[in-house]
């Protein structure tokens, strides 16, 4: 991103209690996510009427597997009516609380045993108090799910721990184009009596929910090749098309770009969705990013500008995407990535110096952190405003982490480093401590004492090879 609900463990005989909410314990956001189960995949349908005043009919099917006995499963869900719920064939009782759905089966639920969990529901694209999930465009929807609004839309183990495959199926009337994550599924789409198309993408990697996309607007599809012969898929305004595509036309050249500098892209296809909307960032949807109009089509922003800010988001792809944070503390390794990766762009393809940046960025680093935590223990986010935990130290703040970590080994083992990092984790999660466990693996000696230093300290620590660099001290 760029910026501006739980299991109940119980043995079979023990004695009911109260249907609660609860949470994986998250140190950022504690209510998120469920224990109890994993999420193998997701199958979920829509049924858009072409308002977006009312809510969309939906049925969200998880095939999970429990790990632990279930006498109730907690569902991450909100901003919806459930009208039904069923589990392994047999119709479940349900209640809500807070922001969790909770399921009792028929019987309790096995350590290892298949979860097979259907629920009907609606989807309310009306904002509400929570922040984001749907996006209201001018012409129809988005998603946009950091840090935790998935369950605003369907119901899910919200937490990027537990990454899943999806599925994704949406009725829309006739002149809608709807598009998700991933390829089409072999019969999308199909267009029904009446004129209302059915569409169907799944993806061929596991996701996070936060990373889930679904679009549907008066669209333009277009196709091109990226290296390899990747099918890149952009999906924008229709009216539009003449004015994007020599941006369209860059990505191509970007994706070649950045598999210099870490192998492979890791997914199945890539594009941009290009959405009539405003909403303060661009977000990293795995295959499929979404943009505002508004950032190509401003006159004021500088070519190399919008390019490098696309490169962001592309890098992504990799950094936080393919290797996913397991808890949101280790967001600096997605925001800090991705926003290095920009640097380095906008420096090789425009002479933006990545010294003068990390330098102003050193200015800034103490007051940083006094005003958001350093940047692998970022202060909790504000109350009602859960994506405030996207502030500047885990973009510059957390980018300069790496520029140091590059003064620190060499540019080399720096290099080697990366690569090997979304190899290892690809298509998996990964915290700090992992990382710190490769870059030391990586130089060959511990890094320990450096990394404690610059990913956890009040102040920024010396930068090497830059002794006379100076951080301004936070104004009280």
């Amino acid at each position: 991103m760029l910026a501006a609900g739980a299991s109940v463990a119980l043995l079979a005989a023990a004695a009911p209690q109260p249907a609660v909410p609860l949470g994986i314990g998250d140190r950022l956001f504690p209510h998120l996510g469920n224990p109890g189960y994993d999420v193998r995949s997701y199958d979920i349908a829509f049924t858009y009427r072409g308002d977006n005043s009312k809510p969309l009919d939906a049925v969200t099917k998880i095939d999970a597997r429990a790990t632990t006995w279930l006498d109730r499963v907690n569902l991450d869900f909100s901003h919806g009516t459930v009208r039904s719920v069923d589990v392994n064939g047999a119709r479940a009782d349900f209640a809500t609380s807070a922001e969790d759905l909770i399921v009792t089966p028929p019987r309790s639920i096995a350590p290892g045993e298949p979860l097979h969990i259907t629920v009907r529901h609606t989807s309310d694209p009306v904002p509400g108090k929570e922040e984001v999930g749907w996006v209201r465009t001018k012409d129809g929807l988005a998603m946009a799910n950091q840090a935790d609004a998935a369950h605003r839309v369907f119901p899910c183990n919200d937490h990027p721990a537990d990454k899943a495959y999806f599925t994704f199926r949406v009725t829309a009337p006739k002149g809608y184009t709807a598009v998700a994550n991933g390829l089409p599924v072999a019969t999308s789409p199909t267009t029904r009596q009446g004129g209302a198309t059915d569409w169907a993408y799944r993806t061929a990697h596991p996701m996070a929910t936060e990373l889930a996309q679904v679009s549907i607007g008066h669209s333009a599809v277009l196709h091109q090749k990226g290296p390899h012969g990747l099918p890149v898929r952009d999906v924008v305004p229709a009216g539009d098309v003449k004015a994007l595509r020599p941006w369209l036309d860059k990505t191509p050249a970007q994706l070649a770009w950045m598999e210099q500098k870490v192998g492979r892209y890791p997914f199945e296809n890539y594009g941009l969705l290009v959405a009539r909307a405003t909403t303060g960032f661009e977000l990293e949807t795995q295959t499929l990013s979404l943009f505002e109009r508004e950032l190509f089509l401003r006159p004021e922003y500088p070519e190399w500008y919008v390019e490098s800010i696309m490169v962001h988001e592309l890098a992504h792809q990799w950094f936080g995407d393919s290797v996913s944070p397991r808890t949101w503390s280790d967001l600096w390794l997605n925001e800090g990535h991705a926003t290095w990766y920009e640097a380095q762009y906008a420096e090789e393809k425009a002479r933006q110096p990545m010294k003068t940046r990390m330098r102003e960025a050193y200015r800034a680093s103490d007051a940083w952190r006094a005003a958001g935590g350093p940047p692998a223990a970022p202060r909790a986010p504000a109350h009602g405003e859960k994506i405030s935990i996207f502030r500047p130290v885990v973009y510059d703040g957390s980018a300069l982490v790496l520029y140091a970590l590059r003064q620190e080994i060499g540019k080399d083992a720096f290099e080697r480093l990366e690569r090997r990092w979304v190899s290892t984790h690809r298509d998996s999660t990964a915290t700090t401590e992992d990382f710190v466990a490769l870059a030391s693996r990586t130089a060959g000696r511990d890094l320990s004492d450096f990394f404690q230093a610059w990913l956890y300290g009040a102040k920024t620590p010396p930068m090497p090879g830059h002794p006379d660099w100076v951080s301004e001290k936070p104004q009280k």
